[in-house]
């Protein structure tokens, strides 16, 4: 018999199988000795009252044994003969556009212009410890994309048509925890995501599919109104290289060589609202005592708190991004004399920090100047500007919350996670006055809704302007195909049409089916 069951329980039961096994029996009116099996379902931590939750939802297996997968399988055939498709990136929505390709018949040709997963990680070092920034192989750059080695969180809030479980599976298959496919908030983390990516290209070369790394895009190949490939440069040797086929154009919201390119070159493009801040960190237990509502912070079965926090101001949304609870802030530029910060955590959410994303919005109509790639001239200025402020270097300028809202000059920051190292800076008196006016009331909103919140133990390290593309390349919304270029399938967040891995990975299964459904009418 299986029975299935929504409870609301301790931590403590959550966390422990044979009391949730006991609390389980006692719901049923049964033997505990008679449920062989438990498998959650669904986990959700209800925070919003000092007595702490979490709601499952539990199948619970009795006198017998679980006989289907925790996950669902994808099957994953030979495609050596299948016809061609290119797939420009090898983020989330170009690995999942190739994988769909694959199920589908297809052969992917996967273009990369950073190095694999792992070639990466030495890169990423040079960064910390040379104050070194590859163009082409970064936190962006490289495969598995921004997400790679910036978090792996997997929760989406995305209504676009797709099947976000499927996603999910995909990276069960390839060696994600089950966990993610019942956590509300579901995480992979920066230390085992890239193994999963690794198990994701392999499936695509094993299947007959190819993947190049260093292999960068430099134009497409049009033949009237059609895209019929892309010319490429391979970055080892200087070699021009031509692939045929149509093309998924999934490269990411920071290439920004492709969207002058695409500019230059006559593609409908248009500049996309986007969000721009600051990192701000504050102490793990910090936060686990203010979520938590407990002095004592998380205790030994709750996991690194999580916050969300989202207000209007002066008309325009002030919200945090992508929060990393037991995580560090890491150095996100793509190319030299810039300055970006992002933020990562691993599996275990360990460390004695927690950092977010401090966000405004910022229209396109709040920029002065023409044209399509207006917005991503205001992010490069600002990134620009906190290289100067940051001392010509990695190092990032940094200013204590508190002092930040009251426009003061931080004399001292606390110990932060971020290794290349911090310098005091008037964040207040440098940000565009439209950024730091709006933070700074944001905060004193946030400090209100939580007391505690706004504190001068915290600390903003700038600037945060990576959140999404500002550029979105036009596709119709029915063939998702380029409004004038037939063949080219717009891709992902670097299209504008996602916004993290998991909606990248839904778009990519959605432009591989328009891709394959064009091939199929050739």
């Amino acid at each position: 018999m299986i029975k299935e069951l929504h409870v609301r329980v301790a931590p403590q039961i959550a966390a422990t199988e044979s009391l949730l096994k006991d609390y389980l029996a006692e719901e049923l009116a049964i033997d505990t000795r008679t449920i062989t099996s438990v498998r959650v379902l669904r986990r959700s931590i209800d925070a919003r009252q000092r007595n702490i939750f979490v709601n499952l939802k539990v199948r619970t297996y009795i006198n017998e044994q679980p006989t289907d997968e925790e996950y669902v399988h994808t099957e994953y055939n030979d495609v050596s003969d299948g016809n061609c498709v290119i797939v420009v990136g090898a983020g989330p929505g170009g690995l999942f556009a190739a994988l769909r390709l694959v199920e589908k018949g297809f052969r992917p040709i996967v273009l990369e212009r950073g190095k694999n997963v792992r070639d990466r990680k030495k890169d990423l070092s040079l960064i910390t410890k040379m104050q070194k920034v590859d163009p082409e192989s970064n936190y962006c750059f490289g495969e598995g994309g921004a997400g790679a080695y910036s978090d792996g969180k997997l929760y989406t809030r995305s209504k676009k048509r797709g099947d976000i479980e499927k996603i999910l599976n995909v990276f069960c298959q390839h060696g994600a925890s089950t966990s993610i496919l019942s956590d509300a908030h579901p995480h992979i983390g920066t230390d085992r995501l890239p193994s999963v990516i690794e198990s994701m290209r392999n499936t695509i070369i094993r299947c007959g599919g190819e993947v190049h790394f260093q292999t960068k895009m430099t134009s497409l190949l049009v033949e009237g109104d059609a895209v019929i490939g892309v010319e490429c440069i391979d970055l080892q040797n200087g070699i021009q290289k031509v692939f045929h086929g149509p093309v998924i154009l999934a490269t990411g919201h920071s290439a920004r060589d492709v969207y002058r390119y695409l500019g230059s070159a006559g593609v409908a493009i248009e500049a996309k609202g986007i969000a721009v801040g600051v990192r701000l960190e504050h102490p793990a237990a910090l936060i686990d005592q203010i979520q938590y509502h407990n002095k004592k912070g998380r205790g030994k079965y709750l996991p690194a708190a999580e916050y969300s926090f989202v207000t209007q101001v002066e008309g325009r949304g002030v919200y945090s991004f992508c929060m990393c609870p037991g995580g560090f802030v890491i150095p996100a530029a793509t190319d030299k004399e810039q300055i970006v910060v992002n933020g990562m955590s691993p599996s275990n959410r360990g460390t004695q920090w927690s950092n977010s994303g401090m966000v405004v919005e910022v229209r396109p109509e709040d920029i002065d100047g023409e044209g399509d790639l207006k917005m991503m001239a205001f992010q490069e200025k600002l990134e620009r500007d906190c290289w100067i402020n940051g001392n010509m270097r990695q190092t990032a300028p940094a200013q204590r919350m508190g002092d930040f809202v009251k426009s003061k000059l931080s004399y001292d920051l606390p110990k932060a996670s971020y290794a290349p190292g911090l310098i005091s800076s008037p964040l207040h008196f440098w940000l565009p006055p439209m950024i730091s006016h709006r933070l700074q009331q944001g905060f004193v909103k946030f400090g209100g809704m939580s007391r505690g919140f706004l504190t001068n133990d915290a600390v903003l390290m700038a600037v945060e302007t990576r959140t999404s593309s500002p550029v979105r390349i036009l596709r119709d919304k029915e063939t998702l195909q380029h409004v004038t270029l037939h063949g080219l399938f717009p891709c992902g967040e670097g299209a504008g049409y996602a916004g993290g891995i998991v909606s990248a990975g839904v778009d990519g299964e959605r432009c591989a089916d328009a891709a394959a459904e064009y091939v199929a009418r050739l």
